[in-house]
């Protein structure tokens, strides 16, 4: 193993853009870091050697966990076994806390140093979880500039670094991004990001597409983007549109381009996530839906210490995006609130006003941040 050789774990499609662009920050910065763990296509492709699938950690909610809570475990111990075995100059995970905050406490114990790239939603919901990671990360890379207070009071090292994202997306660009789709200048337009995991897809693909078809009655000009990340969402997404009868819905399947997708739209009916974020930064209107299994629903209520899921909502602390979740979450009912998004122009520029203001306080250097937390772990 390399004098800097990083061990890095990320779970999701998020995880693994995250991990990519702070791949390239080593690299750009000149730090002299190989890269091995559990990576998806992007950490690959800039460097990292993926020991496992990242796919088997992609898993949605607490009951959906349970099914493949074998494999993933079996997966946690081998690759704790093999670090344990070969100890490398750092440990960094990357979101996953349910995978990742329980290796690290494990390798910081055994003298490994552990840093944790993205806080758990902690202001949001389990406020307990911070002494956990005080136990698991020697250091904390924040992306929201109100999480540095509450390390700071528990005591726990932490850099703010802005949001990678902001950093990375270019500036909005609706005519380009048309041009680069191939889309009608003046036409109207809706993006559906149902989520990047297969799980979410299978969950809310078909309700969306029902949304859509109502959209398409009332608004028969209305185009739809679906942008899909991977040849197994496509599939399904596939099949979602041959159950719904949805052949003549005026819809076209991406493979990948979702940020053209976002930046093209007049408006987007996403699930919450990293996509909203994704698309407040460039500046798509948008409706935020989800819906988990009653089980699921009911652990999330109880736990929850904010009133928004929405990261838009939850960075402006005040409903800038419709949020419309679970029984709420009809077809009928996302289909309404699109359509009243797409007829009112002043609500849409209100949303984008609030997007902007939000970006400037989500942007800073964040490579060379990044880059200067990791440098003292290095030899």
């Amino acid at each position: 193993m390399g004098v800097n050789e990083i061990a890095i774990v990320a779970g999701e499609a998020s995880g693994d853009l995250l991990g990519s662009l702070l791949i390239r920050s080593v690299q750009a910065a000149g730090l002299d870091a190989g890269f091995h763990g559990i990576a998806g296509p992007k950490m690959q492709s800039a460097g990292a050697r993926s020991l496992f699938p990242m796919e088997t950690l992609s898993v949605r909610g607490y009951v959906e966990a349970l099914g493949s809570l074998r494999k993933i475990l079996g997966i946690r111990r081998d690759l704790k076994k093999q670090l344990l075995a070969q100890p490398p100059r750092l440990f960094i995970g990357v979101d996953a806390p349910d995978f990742n905050l329980a290796l690290e406490s494990r390798l910081k114990r055994a003298g490994i140093p552990t840093l944790h790239f993205i806080s758990p939603s902690i202001w949001a919901w389990r406020p307990r979880r911070i002494r956990k990671i005080a136990r698991a990360a020697s250091h904390v890379l924040l992306v929201f500039p109100f999480e540095e207070a509450i390390y700071q009071q528990a005591g726990i090292p932490a850099t703010y670094v802005g949001h990678p994202l902001a950093h990375a997306l270019p500036e909005p660009d609706r005519k380009a991004a048309r041009e680069r789709l191939g889309l009608a200048r003046d036409g109207e337009y809706v993006a559906l990001l149902p989520g990047s995991r297969l799980g979410e897809l299978q969950a809310l693909g078909r309700l969306y597409v029902e949304a859509a078809k109502r959209i398409a009655l009332a608004r028969p000009d209305t185009r739809f983007l679906i942008p899909l990340a991977t040849r197994e969402t496509r599939q399904a997404f596939e099949r979602i549109l041959y159950e719904a009868d949805a052949g003549e819905l005026p819809l076209r399947i991406l493979f990948g381009h979702a940020h053209d997708a976002m930046q093209a739209a007049d408006a987007a009916l996403i699930a919450s996530g990293t996509a909203t974020l994704e698309a407040l930064l460039l500046d798509c209107p948008h409706v935020i839906s989800y819906r988990v299994p009653w089980l699921t629903w009911q652990i999330m209520k109880r736990q929850a210490l904010l009133p928004w899921i929405g990261l838009p909502n939850i960075l402006a602390e005040r409903t800038v995006v419709p949020e419309i979740l679970q029984d709420q979450a009809t077809p009928e009912g996302l289909a309404r609130a699109i359509e009243e998004l797409l007829a009112n122009e002043e609500a849409r520029a209100a949303q984008i006003e609030e997007f902007r203001v939000q970006r400037a306080r989500l942007k800073r250097d964040t490579p060379r941040l990044i880059a200067e937390a990791i440098r003292p772990f290095l030899r």
